[in-house]
């Protein structure tokens, strides 16, 4: 799949989610796209893991233990 960012293979995926939904690609095109949208979420997954074993790994105190911390959303940020 190449080396691609986390934000590239959602937006691939998102678009093979679109054209899978409209639902009139022929059997053979379907299938592919359904084949590229698992590997694309696979991947998606793992990114999303690695992520988090690095916060987890700078939340770690001092004897190893992961200390929970509040989610502080930034200012101005509300949707």
């Amino acid at each position: 799949m190449g080396e691609k960012g986390f934000e590239e293979a959602l937006r691939e995926l998102e678009e093979i989610v679109n054209r899978l939904e409209q639902g009139d690609l022929p059997l053979e095109e379907a299938l592919r796209l359904f084949e590229e949208g698992v590997k694309l979420s696979r991947y998606c997954h793992t990114k999303l893991d690695e992520a988090q074993r690095r916060v987890e790994i700078l939340l770690k105190d001092e004897k190893g233990r992961i200390m929970p911390q509040p989610f502080e959303p930034a200012e101005g940020k509300e949707e």
